[in-house]
């Protein structure tokens, strides 16, 4: 009898888009073509030191030692897939949707149970076709060491689970998923999550350039109707501030809390400087930020 043990290890679960309906159209041609891309799958998989555990029907469930390197074989996947759903017509291109999570694993021999499999399989599940969803406590372990971006999707429930599991979809590039957004049929709210709105952006640029605007416009009425006191400082600092923690509330590179800390704490030295009678009182108020900003730092999950 194999021992049971239990260990930490990233797991990597994929599966088809759409695979039902592929196979109603050719069975035959969807098998084959699955056999052709889950060998591609494996042998990036075992190039970055992973290791394929199981697959059943039109899924994958690896595990990987390196969190990094999960997360690198799923974007080369990703990748390598689209080129061969290149030359495919639109309704037969064949895109996978990956999950990775890292967790506390029950080791059976050469298979893996437990909570940290089924939060892969539930990731995978929230992936658009062609895409990629992690776990923070993956997203904790890569977000400075690939190249690539995260966009914050909120809690995620997991059946049986008391706790939801915050998750992030990873942005790979316009050209890495093979076929038009608009030929998914993902859920909505995931979509809308995942993908920042374009005009969201434009929104954002349209108000930094109307900021920028007020601000150049005091600075010119200061300096023309000059009597020895530059009073638009004031009404700029407050706009700067306002302004970037409006950024920091959306932002989701820095935890939101501490990034509006740090933009009160440089509100709180132009305050300093704008009112200067030779003493530097925001020494104090800057070092209670500091304290409060570390704790946030150190209880964050």
């Amino acid at each position: 009898m194999s021992e049971t043990q239990r260990k930490l290890t990233t797991i990597f679960s994929a599966d088809v888009q759409d695979y039902t309906r592929l196979m109603g159209m050719d069975e035959e041609g969807t098998l084959a073509t699955l056999k052709r891309y889950r060998d591609a799958m494996s042998r990036l998989i075992g190039a970055h030191g992973g290791r394929v555990i199981n697959t059943w029907g039109d899924g994958l469930i690896a595990e990987f030692p390196s969190v990094v390197e999960a997360v690198r074989t799923a974007v080369d996947i990703q990748n390598e897939l689209a080129g061969l759903n290149a030359t495919r017509p639109a309704d037969g291109r064949m895109l996978f949707r990956i999950g990775i999570n890292l967790g506390d694993v029950i080791v059976e021999g050469d298979d893996i149970y437990g909570d940290g499999v089924n939060i892969a399989a539930r990731l995978q599940t929230s992936a658009t076709a062609g895409g990629i969803v992690i776990s923070s406590t993956v997203y904790d372990q890569v977000r400075n060491k690939v190249p690539v971006g995260f966009d914050f999707l909120g809690p995620l429930a997991i059946k049986n689970i008391a706790d939801t599991v915050p998750s992030y979809a990873i942005r790979i590039g316009e050209d890495t998923h093979g076929a038009p957004q608009q030929m998914i049929e993902p859920s909505p709210s995931i979509v809308a999550a995942a993908k920042p709105a374009p005009q969201a952006a434009t929104r954002r640029d349209r108000r930094m350039g109307f900021l920028a605007v007020v601000a150049a416009a005091l600075i010119a009425i200061n300096v023309l109707s000059w009597q020895g006191v530059f009073w638009a400082g004031w009404p700029i600092l407050a706009l700067a501030v306002l302004s970037a923690l409006g950024w920091a509330r959306k932002q989701r590179r820095v935890d939101p809390s501490i990034a509006a800390l740090a933009i009160v704490a440089l509100g709180l030295v132009g305050i300093n400087l704008l009112s200067w009678h030779g003493i530097f009182w925001a020494t104090w108020p800057l070092f209670g930020i500091a304290v409060v900003a570390g704790l946030r730092w150190s209880m964050r999950k």
